[in-house]
């Protein structure tokens, strides 16, 4: 089951989109340096059909892209509920910590990954050094537009 803690309206996290970004709990991957270490934590309230149907009811078209980081298989099940929706069409991004999606991963109802643990040494999306990897989903196949972070001087 997956619990959140909150969420906000964000404006970097995905390129070109206004993101819902639901902070998920219980994050199994325990990043040194972790920006958010209360998300390592099990706490929060359940994340439902019908909380997530409130939060898109509430934002509306307001928002073009809903987010999060746990389980894989549960946030699939919510990216396949998002994509069944006739609230507000809202693309489904997912930011895991992992390497590598597992096998046999349904990425069919997802518009973005972001795959990698954070590294301190590295840093985030924006730092040339990162591990880390945004993919945009477009006919099944994972596209990296990680470079879409770096700004030119």
């Amino acid at each position: 089951m997956l619990k959140y803690t909150d969420y906000d309206i964000v404006f970097q996290e995905i390129p070109d989109e206004v993101t819902l970004a639901i902070n998920l709990s219980n994050c199994p991957n325990r990043c040194k340096g972790c920006h958010s270490p209360y998300l390592q934590q099990n706490v929060g309230e359940a994340l439902t059909e019908e909380n997530l149907s409130v939060l898109l009811q509430k934002y509306g078209k307001a928002v073009t892209c809903v987010g999060g980081d746990a389980d894989p298989y549960d946030v699939a099940y919510f990216a396949n509920f998002l994509q069944q929706q006739q609230i507000a069409p809202v693309k489904v991004g997912w930011y895991s910590g992992k390497q590598e999606l597992p096998d046999g991963f349904p990425i069919r109802n997802f518009q973005y990954i972001k795959l990698g643990p954070y590294v301190e040494s590295r840093g985030g999306l924006k730092s040339e050094q990162t591990n880390q990897r945004l993919y945009k989903i477009v006919q099944g196949e994972m596209n990296d537009i990680t470079y879409r972070f770096r700004t030119k001087s």
